[in-house]
């Protein structure tokens, strides 16, 4: 019903562009412990029930976990946490507000309330607001308006800038976590005076897309399939689940040096309509909001020029220390190059999918040991896992050992200190029981137990259904930067990188004790 709402909403704003209306601004208003609050439309992506989430440790107590958005990993956050209210069991007015941030995050309401419109000139700033709620995570008031004396405009990048810096800054690791566009939100943002852009480097300089254009941020595969006879700008082709992604690299683009790609290599997946290009870039910075007045038109003689026309603006930041071009990407799609390379992505879909599919390895299965702890189900790769043994009655405690060593037994005449992974990853205790086994890795060379609660599988998982984590803190992102979702089977496996599991320090102690 909401996200019928949402929808019609949009879809009515879009309409009556050129009447009076066009001059107000939408927002949605929502309910959180007694208070209400609002976001303008822009960002929302849509508003859905409180979905079924899979607990992240190390990640902030506001994370309720991670779910499944048709096949996009979901995080949903608890503003009542943020907010320091009372927690309350979720009822069926509880709704999560999903709000595009580079990438879809979902924020848990009490209650949405309605869309509404309002005058530009009705909102008032926040200087007298004293409350529950930090003013810095404000932009205005709206008083009086959908039968509320006052509701309070939360700013979402100044929320998640405080909560979730990893997220805030747009660094990704691995296989990049979808953000769904919001396709024309220009057009609905006219009446703002900031623009939100997705900001990224290429040799040295930097360069940046309006957010709503940016369907989703991924890191540079490893396999690219170079296409015969294609134009130099055109690096080929990748797949992006189960659908073949064209590659332009703006490097050659703007004419300028060739580099190899490497881990920081990022792909920018711009859509217009049905179709899309993967845009291959050095890096990717962090999500700006910047106002308008500090962004200028490129100058029309150099916009007539070549390549030139692709960059639309130049916004300077830091009082000119710092400039950004932007991209204007219809601009972009106008460009030969791209459009040869979407042409050779469909004519590649169509008749030659075998040949792509052959050549980019789909013996793409990664083989992990799936494992369950407190609840949640991980994995790690097969070939990290030395072998499986049971945990004996006793441990035997060794004195001066690291207060993080539960205890040593001997395997086949070695010593292997043990470590409780529910330990490791703030998880809370339980008693030894019977299912529990300790997995053996070798670490920098010293071999490694960790109890689980349950050693359950060996399983095969396609490489298109493995994504990079949604970066929630940086020592999450390191241990458990990768997530298997496997959506037809309604299961989200995270997945450890075994060789973060100690530091460099901690191995060096664990080698004195063999």
């Amino acid at each position: 019903m909401a996200r019928d709402i949402l929808e019609s909403s949009k879809s009515h704003k879009d309409n009556v562009i050129g009447e009076t209306i066009s001059d107000t601004r939408q927002f949605v208003t929502f309910l959180v412990g007694g208070e209400v609050f609002a976001v303008d439309i822009a960002p929302v992506q849509e508003i859905i029930r409180v979905p079924e989430v899979v607990r992240v440790p190390l990640a902030p107590t506001s994370l309720a976990g991670l779910s499944n958005l048709r096949g996009q990993v979901l995080p949903i956050i608890s503003l009542r946490k943020i907010f320091g209210f009372d927690m309350q069991a979720h009822d069926d007015s509880t709704r999560a507000v999903v709000i595009n941030a580079g990438q879809p995050l979902g924020f848990v309401v009490d209650r949405v309330a309605s869309v509404i419109n309002v005058d530009p000139g009705s909102i008032e700033g926040v200087e007298g607001i004293r409350g529950t709620i930090d003013s810095d995570l404000l932009t205005g008031v709206l008083k009086d308006v959908g039968g509320y004396r006052m509701v309070m405009v939360l700013d979402f990048a100044r929320l998640i800038a405080k909560e979730f810096a990893e997220i805030a800054a747009l660094t990704k690791s691995a296989a990049g976590a979808a953000a769904e566009s919001i396709v024309d939100s220009n057009e609905e943002n006219d009446g703002s005076d900031e623009l939100q852009l997705v900001s990224f480097s290429v040799s040295g300089q930097e360069y940046a897309i309006d957010i709503a254009r940016v369907q989703e941020i991924v890191q540079a595969p490893k396999t690219i399939v170079h296409v015969p006879n294609s134009p130099a700008h055109v690096l080929g082709l990748m797949t992006l689940r189960e659908r073949l992604l064209p590659l332009v690299s703006l490097r050659s683009l703007f004419a300028l040096p060739a580099q190899e790609l490497d881990e920081c290599s990022r792909v920018v997946v711009v859509a217009l309509g049905g179709a899309a290009v993967g845009v291959v870039t050095d890096s990717v910075s962090e999500v700006l909001r910047v106002p308008k007045e500090v962004v200028d038109a490129m100058p029309a003689l150099l916009a007539r020029d070549g390549n030139m026309s692709d960059i639309s603006q130049i916004c300077r930041l830091d009082q000119g220390k710092r400039v950004v071009s932007i991209i204007s990407v219809d601009n972009m799609f106008r460009h030969a190059v791209v459009k040869d390379a979407l042409g050779m992505g469909e004519e590649m879909s169509d008749k030659t999918k075998n040949f792509a599919e052959k050549n980019l390895g789909h013996d793409d299965d990664e083989q992990v040991v799936v494992f369950h702890l407190a609840g949640g189900e991980f994995g790690v790769p097969i070939d990290s896992v030395q072998e499986i043994v049971r945990i004996p009655e006793d441990l035997t405690r060794v004195p001066k050992a690291p207060n993080f060593v539960e205890g040593v037994i001997n395997l086949r005449g070695a010593v292997l200190p043990v470590i409780d992974l529910r330990n490791r990853l703030d998880l809370p205790a339980i008693e030894r029981n019977d299912r529990q086994r300790i997995m053996v890795f070798l670490l920098s060379g010293v071999r490694t137990g960790f109890i689980v609660d349950a050693v359950t599988e060996v399983l095969k998982i396609p490489k298109t259904m493995i994504e990079t984590a949604p970066k929630l803190s940086g020592e999450q992102a390191r241990l458990l930067g990768r997530v298997a979702n496997l959506e037809k089977q309604k299961r989200m496996i995270q997945i450890i990188d075994a060789a973060q599991l100690i530091n460099e320090a901690d191995r060096l102690r664990l080698a004195a004790m063999e």
